[in-house]
């Protein structure tokens, strides 16, 4: 009995025992083991390892196996769950997750790893300004401007160097748009810049995140407020340098030693309507740049890019557009990120103070209030979403808005949080037919097309001008108002609406009332080239000849003919609208010219409430009187004449009796 008592306690030290070591064993396995550090311990490349294999293990580690409390238990499933979910985000363009990671990659690297003002230049030679790339010194730089600047730390950095200006560079023999190597060089040593450790640390930070979570190279730049970047759009794809390797190997040689860009040192941005490439930045290998365009596209889980589809379009978390192409629909890896500042999208913007912008503003809001259907064309990065964005803006708190766009890029709801707004896109499984359809049954008022591209949206606006809303706006890529009617035209056509060119034609020039006009010249500079008002021409059945006067059966023939030949004219060179410039550009003022057509006059002003209706008079007077009394004028001409038309008509019966 004693023995069997005596084993009972042993086996229950042993078990004991053996639980105690297997906690402690389960508590210093989440502590890295000190590892033994050279210089070469603290470059970019050893540190990127370090802090991805730490972030993997925090994720992943089980928690209930480490014996916490109740309430450690709670504190660490928080901490854990938070730096899952800001993984994710980062990857999606979000700032804050990004802030998040980059904050605790700082403790990692601060706190665990022993990194300090020694070794820190080991990583980047902030000391020794010679040994510092060119990126090293722009990462300096944007950092520096952050600081001060905020999200604006690009265009300040781009406007207080004009780096936006055309120059040539070696081997060139045009000017083009680029910031090159020098110019950062040179820019960095008038800077003088003085960073503390704590700056050091940020810049490195931003480095390791870049190439672990974040876009490589224009990870920063495309968080600033500029109009877009894109990457892979020109230099050598590495298809074309294994053909060259077979015939040219000189060429090969300059193309090793980067003396020929390649398709990675592709970075442009888009900034005040100029594209800009950044000759001083590469992503350095192809591989890095197809992981970048493989992240950019992915908020909300569109769709894997494959072969098989080619592209994907889609926007990120703050509202930026993407678009992602791969081979073999394209010759190389690209994307391109499109930003638009919804803040500063106001009518102002667009003409910063020039003569006759006040009049100009007055007549677009005008348009809107009037619920004209108008179109804004123009050529790609020309502002057409701005000067639409700025447009909505004038429209009448009382009317609800639907959009229909292809990615969602308005994000009015941001501007105006309080009124009736509904954004809708087209997917894989549901067409823009039948979100069009679906918005007619929404109560909405105006319906905005962001951008009529392709044959079926074209058959939706002209739909949706017709029967769905009070009125429409939408962008079009025409370059002259013949060349919008004929492409709308066109669109019809090919999407089955209409089979006759001139019917298709006539439902057009009746939906379609003006065109706004934007114009981007060789500098950069983006304006209203015109307004134009389409006029249908209403057709009235007339005689030209009257064969009842002729006695003899040969005169009858010859107005009979007549008769014949001025219906076939008119049949088949029938001319359906005209249009005349309500507004023009000239010689760098804003000129009002030709008046609105009185139908559209009154249709407008029965649209406005009584404060624009009486602004909208004293407009019409200032800008067309003149042409208002000649019109009266003529007018009263015209009744007169056929007043005595009349008289003699009336007294010509008479004397033939």
């Amino acid at each position: 009995m004693l023995f069997n008592t005596l084993l009972i306690l042993v086996v229950i030290i042993v078990a004991i025992a053996t639980v105690a070591y297997y906690i402690n064993k389960n508590k210093n396995a989440e502590v890295e083991q000190q590892i033994e550090k050279d210089e070469k311990t603290y470059t970019l490349e050893i540190m990127k390892d370090y802090v991805k294999k730490r972030l993997d293990e925090i994720t992943k580690i089980n928690l209930y196996d480490i014996g916490l409390s109740e309430e450690e238990l709670k504190r660490r499933k928080n901490k854990k769950y938070a730096l899952k979910k800001a993984l994710k985000g980062c990857t999606y363009g979000d700032v804050n997750d990004k802030r998040y990671v980059k904050e605790l990659i700082a403790d990692l690297l601060s706190k665990e790893y022993g990194i300090d003002e020694t070794n820190i230049s080991n990583a980047i030679p902030f000391d020794i300004p010679s040994l510092l790339t060119a990126q090293d010194k722009f990462d300096i730089l944007l950092y520096t401007y952050k600081k001060e600047f905020g999200y604006e730390a690009l265009t300040q950095l781009i406007k207080r160097y004009n780096l936006a200006t055309l120059k040539y560079i070696q081997g060139e023999t045009k000017p083009t748009y680029v910031i090159t190597e020098d110019e950062i060089n040179e820019i960095y040593e008038k800077e003088k810049i003085v960073l503390s450790f704590q700056d050091k640390l940020e810049v490195v930070v931003q480095r390791i995140y870049q190439h672990y979570k974040g876009y490589s190279t224009i990870d920063e730049i495309r968080d600033m407020n500029i109009d877009g970047v894109s990457g892979g759009v020109s230099g050598l794809p590495e298809s074309f340098l294994s053909q060259v390797a077979q015939t040219d190997g000189d060429y090969l040689e300059q193309v090793s030693e980067h003396k020929v860009p390649r398709a990675c040192d592709s970075i442009w941005i888009f900034f005040q309507g100029k594209s800009i490439r950044l000759a001083f930045l590469s992503f350095g290998t192809e591989a890095e740049l197809k992981r970048v365009c493989q992240n950019i596209y992915k908020y909300n889980n569109p769709g894997q890019l494959s072969d098989t589809n080619g592209y994907k379009i889609n926007e990120m978390k703050d509202g930026s557009r993407v678009v992602v192409v791969r081979p073999s629909m394209s010759e190389t890896w690209a994307f391109f990120v499109r930003k638009f500042d919804v803040k500063r999208s106001t009518l102002e913007q667009w003409f910063k103070g020039e003569v006759g912008s006040d009049e100009s503003i007055e007549l677009l809001k005008y348009l809107v209030k009037g619920a004209r259907i108008i179109s804004i064309t123009g050529e790609q990065g020309c502002g057409k979403t701005t000067m639409l964005m700025g447009m909505i803006e004038n429209i009448y708190e009382t009317m609800n808005l639907r959009i229909t766009e292809t990615a969602f890029e308005l994000h009015l709801r941001k501007i105006y949080p309080t009124r009736n707004i509904l954004s809708m896109r087209e997917t894989d499984t549901i067409s823009g037919q039948e979100c069009l359809d679906v918005q007619k049954k929404t109560d909405g008022s105006v319906n905005i097309i962001g951008e009529v591209a392709t044959d079926p949206v074209a058959s939706w606006m002209i739909q949706s001008a017709q029967v769905a809303s009070k009125f429409t706006l939408f962008t079009h890529h025409a370059k002259t108002f013949p060349d919008l009617v004929t492409a709308l035209r066109n669109s019809m056509l090919r999407a089955g609406v209409f089979r006759n060119e001139k019917t298709a034609e006539e439902q057009v020039v009746q939906v379609l009332n003006f065109d706004i006009h934007l114009q981007k010249d060789f500098r950069g500079k983006r304006f209203v080239e015109r307004i134009t008002e389409c006029i249908p021409i209403e057709d009235k059945n007339e005689y030209t000849y009257d064969h009842r006067k002729e006695k003899t059966l040969e005169g009858k023939f010859d107005k009979f003919f007549d008769n014949a030949t001025h219906y076939f004219e008119k049949v088949t060179d029938k001319k359906l609208y005209e249009y005349r410039n309500i507004l023009e550009y000239v010689d760098g003022e804003y000129v009002i010219t030709n008046k609105i057509t009185d139908k559209n006059l009154q249709e407008m002003k029965a649209n406005m409430d009584e404060a624009d209706l009486e602004d909208f008079n004293k407009f019409i007077e200032k800008h067309w009187e003149k042409q208002i009394k000649e019109e009266k004028m003529k007018q009263e001409k015209e009744i007169v004449s056929v007043g005595d038309e009349v008289k003699k008509r009336g007294r010509k019966p008479k004397i033939e009796q």
